[in-house]
């Protein structure tokens, strides 16, 4: 049987409780076996693997135990080759995974400020997300709120944040969509508005909706406040996506600080069915780097 064809007959597997694995606790699956967690790399990832075509870079995933796949830049694809991309990833069981839903503000403030325009702005690349995601079968789109407006009280700010989440999980919620907010850590994104779990659970609450919650990035994460896990289970309720990198470096696990084996444990245990990006570089170049970023994975998905 092809590798592809097993990954397609196995991907039930992949989500199934945590009692279905207990036998093989302590085992590391092998090559081309799907992963226990749904991981998903990226465009580029397995480039010198796979080649340039992206669609060939899925084929590749599928082979390696891949069943998800994440793309920030799925909204500037042309809508044939989202459409394409959608459907191979359907024939080869990999899951869509986040893409940015919006032009995000570095610099300057936009959902803060409160300006009209500017929240115009954001709902209408929301609308535009919906047909993105219809195309690709995607369920989650990444929001970042942008700058904060230091002319403005952070409570104001806040309040401003949430009118305009609201509007926009208006739009998601009669498609089954889901807008995940990523707090980034202050080290390489200084002077965003939206910077640790705790604000991101606190306006997830008071947005109030399904099609709102929290992309929980572990590198992000790490560097703002550590304490990985216990904020896991603080804010798990509104926790939709997970998204990988160690810290020093942002690469692959095993390169740093975090003991990933033990958190993909705890995640895997509190019975997570979704999927974790793989939003990090490799740490060595080539196809040896590649071949590197696999075998990590097989190492910290084997508790």
């Amino acid at each position: 049987m092809h590798r592809r064809n097993f990954v397609k007959s196995t991907l039930a597997l992949s989500a199934a409780p945590a009692a279905l694995f207990a036998a093989n606790d302590q085992t590391t699956p092998a090559a081309g076996q799907p992963f226990r967690l749904r991981y998903a790399p990226h465009d580029g990832m397995f480039r010198q693997s796979a080649g340039p075509d992206i669609l060939d870079q899925l084929r590749f995933m599928a082979d390696q135990g891949f069943t998800a796949f994440e793309d920030n830049g799925m909204s500037s694809r042309e809508p044939a080759l989202q459409e394409k991309m959608g459907a191979l990833m359907n024939q080869l069981g990999i899951a869509m995974g986040v893409f940015v839903a919006h032009k995000i503000y570095w610099s300057e403030p936009n959902l803060a400020s409160g300006n009209k325009d500017k929240r115009e702005e954001f709902l209408r690349d929301i609308r535009n997300a919906v047909e993105v995601a219809k195309r690709c079968n995607a369920k989650w789109m990444t929001v970042v709120p942008g700058h904060v407006d230091l002319r403005l009280n952070k409570d104001y700010q806040t309040a401003h944040v949430v009118e305009s989440l609201r509007r926009a999980a208006d739009i998601l919620e009669p498609h089954g969509l889901v807008m995940v907010l990523e707090p980034l850590n202050f080290r390489d994104h200084p002077g965003l508005f939206l910077t640790d779990v705790p604000q991101t659970y606190l306006i997830c609450r008071a947005v109030n909706s399904p099609a709102c919650k929290i992309l929980y990035d572990l590198y992000h994460i790490q560097i703002q406040h550590g304490n990985l896990i216990p904020n896991i289970d603080a804010a798990w309720d509104e926790i939709a996506y997970f998204q990988i990198g160690d810290n020093p470096g942002r690469k692959e696990p095993t390169t740093g600080e975090i003991n990933y084996k033990n958190v993909f444990k705890h995640i895997h245990n509190k019975g997570y069915t979704g999927i974790l990006g793989m939003e990090h570089g490799n740490s060595k170049e080539g196809k040896d780097g590649e071949m590197a970023v696999i075998k990590a994975y097989r190492e910290v998905d084997s508790y």
